[in-house]
């Protein structure tokens, strides 16, 4: 008796669904670093507190990568590792801290909104991938519904030098994600590890060029704050974006910064009381639709 065989599952699904998993998980901590940041200014220098959130969770990703014995990139592997977080951490988040300190967190948010749009110009001038309508179209779309959802809850303006300083950080943002992609792909562990090193020495010098003191926090609020931006903010934060990374193209992945404003504001209203109207809500189902059509619907 011959038996029908049964059709065997596709063996993608699964990833697929853990991919875009992470890539939600990455909006939900992206969205709540930058209100964790606010914090964190409150009671630390800005590149100082930049720099110790980045140390520390330099140390925790060498601990794993020794206990893991995960075997070191070289070649243009290791300086692309090294690259990248000189732009993805030196660089944005020395600019990133500093803004935070005079404009609020959703505000920065939707300045840094324009990073998939600049991604996917830069993909296409690496020839990493084409410029499609589509992504073309869904970028604008999303980036109009961050303008409709947080643009009325802004009750001031923001300055010329913080914008500069946000555009320059979406800028060093987009093109090291986009250099990340033309590098050998190693381990996401050793690649944080060597990133968070390299960026935190900048961001070290920048602090000591800045004059800023070097104390480490000893407020409960702070420690408390300072543990959540290593833990979550950095360690899983960043792991799961080079995972998502590795498996989609840089401006989809990019797309995540479409939906930070949206978490960031949601998370400003939890913590800090900030009302939510209307135009947020139909707003936020602008974005959605947006990142579905630029990048999940490929």
């Amino acid at each position: 008796m011959v038996r029908a065989s049964l059709p065997t599952p596709p063996k993608t699904a699964a990833p697929e669904r853990l991919v875009l998993l992470a890539f939600l998980v990455v909006i939900l901590l992206g969205g709540s670093n930058a209100v964790a940041v606010r914090f964190s200014n409150q009671s630390l220098p800005p590149f100082w507190g930049a720099a110790l959130r980045f140390m520390i969770a330099a140390a925790l990703f060498w601990a794993v990568v020794r206990l893991r014995r995960v075997t070191l990139p070289r070649g243009r592997g290791l300086s692309g590792a090294l690259i990248y977080g000189v732009l993805t951490i030196g660089v944005f988040y020395a600019l990133m801290y500093w803004a935070l300190t005079s404009v609020p967190a959703s505000l920065t948010m939707v300045v840094l909104a324009i990073g998939p749009l600049l991604t996917l110009f830069i993909a296409v001038a690496h020839g990493q991938e084409a410029l499609s309508a589509r992504s073309l179209l869904g970028g604008l779309v999303a980036f109009g519904g961050i303008l409709l959802a947080v643009g009325g809850q802004l009750g001031g303006q923001l300055p010329l030098l913080p914008l500069l300083a946000l555009l320059v950080a979406a800028s060093a943002l987009s093109y090291g994600n986009v250099l990340f992609k033309s590098f050998p792909r190693s381990d996401p562990l050793v690649v944080n590890a060597l990133a968070l090193t390299s960026g935190s020495i900048l961001l070290l010098i920048v602090s000591r060029l800045a004059g800023e003191s070097w104390a480490l926090p000893t407020d409960p609020s702070t420690l408390a704050t300072t543990a959540y931006l290593v833990l979550c903010g950095s360690l899983v934060l960043f792991y799961l974006y080079l995972y998502v990374l590795q498996r989609w193209t840089a401006s989809a992945t990019a797309y995540s910064f479409l939906l930070f404003p949206i978490s960031a504001t949601l998370m400003g209203a939890l913590l800090l009381g900030e009302p939510v109207n209307p135009a947020f809500l139909l707003g936020g189902l602008v974005v959605m639709a947006g990142v579905y059509i630029g990048a999940l619907a490929r």
